[in-house]
């Protein structure tokens, strides 16, 4: 056995007893959490709002957040880097939020009409994305729903190619090859479609076509073998469901030529990447401004948001209602107005350069940590996005599979048990940051790091 071999197997075994300890740990410090849970089984399913919120050792029920921080029901207090799961760019009750929606409730709430706070919305977004035209929904799951529908409106196409692991909400088009490590899911570089339990019908699941990330011939292989029945690709260009996965330069840019060459169009699903890495997301970061793009999280300053951006082209179809977007509370006032704040009072070039700031120091410092230790693996990060990835490589959704869990639930343990509120899953999150954090927070984040890193090597802090 080499020494690299024997190190990860001890290492393992650490991780194992750790985790019992900083289990146990929280466990102790959730018993209202806990009563909560039971309680809400009776009359919510499985005593949770979201299966996402259903997590080891249990859900954390939260009482409130002011600017950075949150407090449970157990008067635990958190610097809160899970965010929604990426959307609080803005914190928590930032003042032109609250006083942008306190406003507009005193004005009315929902009308099923515009108002007029939608014209100014669409020119920022036009201004950030570079896509002239937009439309409005209420969450990223519909965003993305509307993306596909448009494509096969647009080709007289059915079938779309998504990325093996991607997450693009629960419609049936992409709940293929979301998370499937079991039965038969094909060889790495062609793998097969898997529909994400029984909801999902199998005549569906056929008309999605599913690639590894960043594999342009697996691209061009998909598109020769479907000539001339493929609608479009859907793909968050940087892959934020499995930690975060960067492709090799100049990727995007030759995606879109070889889709457009066979008639197909790109999608860029902005959800968690939308205004978090670049003011302009990763369309502004990659400099390649796909067909359509998908926002929602962060957009509504934590309200439930969605939108879609497009081509003059595709958005006619829109207009000409040959694709009737629609929906009761699409572009509803009291989200409009909190987006309008989002995006001229909250999300300014200084908070980007604030933002960056912090990232830069929680990478840096995690970076330096994981040398000094000999902790597998690096972060990967961008704008108010990271992501401690414990692995030496991660490509794509086969890479995932294959390293340990236990590093990432450790390190989720470490920093809740300090005092730093992380997306409950292991090494599938990201941190975000917001606006309201510190740099004082950021530190602490690196702090809670390098106990880990003490702990797994034996060493007192």
């Amino acid at each position: 056995m080499t020494h690299a071999l024997v190190r990860h197997t001890r290492d393992l075994d650490t991780l194992d007893s750790l985790i019992a300890r900083q289990e146990g740990l929280l466990v102790s410090r959730m018993s209202r959490s806990f009563e909560l849970r039971e309680s809400a089984r009776e009359t919510l399913a499985g005593g949770v709002a979201s299966s996402w919120q259903d997590s080891v050792p249990g859900a954390i029920w939260i009482e409130y957040g002011r600017a950075q921080r949150i407090r449970d029901v157990d008067g635990n207090d958190y610097v809160d880097m899970h965010g929604g799961f990426g959307v609080g760019l803005a914190g928590h009750a930032h003042p032109a939020v609250v006083e942008a929606l306190t406003g507009r409730a005193r004005l009315g709430t929902h009308f099923g009409q515009p108002t007029e706070d939608l014209i100014a919305v669409s020119r920022l977004l036009r201004e950030r994305f570079g896509l002239p035209v937009w439309r409005f929904g209420n969450s990223g799951t519909e965003a993305t729903m509307d993306a596909v529908h448009l494509m096969r409106v647009a080709t007289g196409r059915k079938k779309i190619i998504k990325v093996e692991g991607s997450y693009h909400g629960h419609h049936d088009s992409v709940q293929v090859s979301t998370y499937s490590a079991d039965g038969d899911i094909g060889p790495d570089d062609a793998p097969r479609s898997v529909a994400f339990g029984p909801a999902y019908p199998s005549e569906v699941v056929e008309l999605t076509l599913v690639v590894p990330f960043g594999d342009l011939d697996a691209v061009r292989r998909v598109l020769e073998a479907h000539q001339g029945q493929v609608a479009g690709m859907l793909i968050e260009p940087i892959m934020m469901n499995i930690g975060m996965i960067t492709a090799d330069e100049g990727y995007h840019a030759e995606l879109k030529a070889l889709l457009h060459s066979h008639g197909a169009y790109l999608t860029y699903d902005e959800v968690k990447t939308g205004l978090a890495v670049a003011p302009g997301g990763a369309t502004e970061l990659y400099g390649v401004t796909p067909d359509i793009v998908c926002l929602a999280k962060a957009l509504g300053g934590g309200v439930p948001c969605g939108a879609i951006g497009a081509t003059a082209e595709l958005m006619e179809l829109v207009a000409d209602n040959t694709y009737q977007q629609v929906g009761t509370f699409n572009g509803n006032p009291l989200t409009m107005a909190a987006v309008r704040a989002v995006l001229t009072e909250v999300l300014t070039p200084a908070a980007y350069a604030h933002l960056d700031a912090m990232r830069a120091h929680m990478a840096d410092g995690v970076t330096e940590l994981m040398a000094r230790y000999e902790i597998p693996g690096y972060v990967a990060s961008a704008g108010a996005k990271g992501s401690v990835i414990f692995a030496d490589r991660l490509r794509n959704y086969r890479d995932f599979l294959r390293y340990a869990d236990q590093w990432g639930h450790a390190h989720w343990l470490y920093q809740i048990n300090g005092g730093i509120f992380l997306p409950p899953w292991g090494k599938t999150e990201q941190f975000t940051l917001s606006v309201q954090h510190t740099m004082e927070d950021a530190r602490r984040f690196v702090a809670n790091f390098e106990t880990l890193c003490a702990a797994v090597r034996g060493e007192s802090r």
